[in-house]
């Protein structure tokens, strides 16, 4: 990873597939300073809450033969919907220019997630990718993680 800075009133964005923090530098690109500005989470309800119905059936074209569907996978697609509504609000804060360049914090997969629903803008927009779980950490935590990244 390249040597990078996050100066002052630069976003920094850290979620994974459940919760997302919002975090605005309010220090300068040599000391961060992180402040809340939104969180959002999804409710981690178990499955049997989340979908109720028993996997389909199909019927063999030929014979009489009938299998079973594979179930879907709710929390998988709970987690799914929750990145594409990050990544749209993600979207409406560059488009109305309250963000101007952010970092991005997140596990791989949720990476790959967002990226498929960032507009154009919030793309070119993005400073930085780093593919890491820091969703349950105080933004204390967070800020001298970045810290070292950035010194390193």
């Amino acid at each position: 990873m390249s040597p990078f800075k996050i100066p002052h009133e630069s976003w920094v964005v850290v979620c994974d597939g459940a919760r997302a923090l919002f975090l605005e530098n309010i220090g300068d690109a040599e000391r961060l300073n992180l402040r809340v500005e939104e969180r959002s989470a999804q409710d981690d309800e178990p499955s049997r809450e989340i979908g109720t119905d028993r996997p389909g059936r199909s019927h063999s074209s030929v014979g009489s033969g009938r299998s079973a569907m594979e179930e879907t996978d709710w929390h998988e697609q709970a987690e799914q919907d929750f990145l594409k509504q990050t990544a749209e609000r993600i979207n409406t804060l560059v488009y109305a220019k309250t963000i101007e360049d952010y970092v991005l914090i997140a596990p791989p997969s949720a990476i790959g997630a967002l990226r498929q629903h960032l507009d154009a803008q919030a793309t070119e927009t993005l400073r930085e990718e780093i593919q890491k779980e820091l969703t349950n950490q105080p933004v204390s935590e967070i800020e001298k993680h970045l810290t070292r990244l950035m010194e390193a």
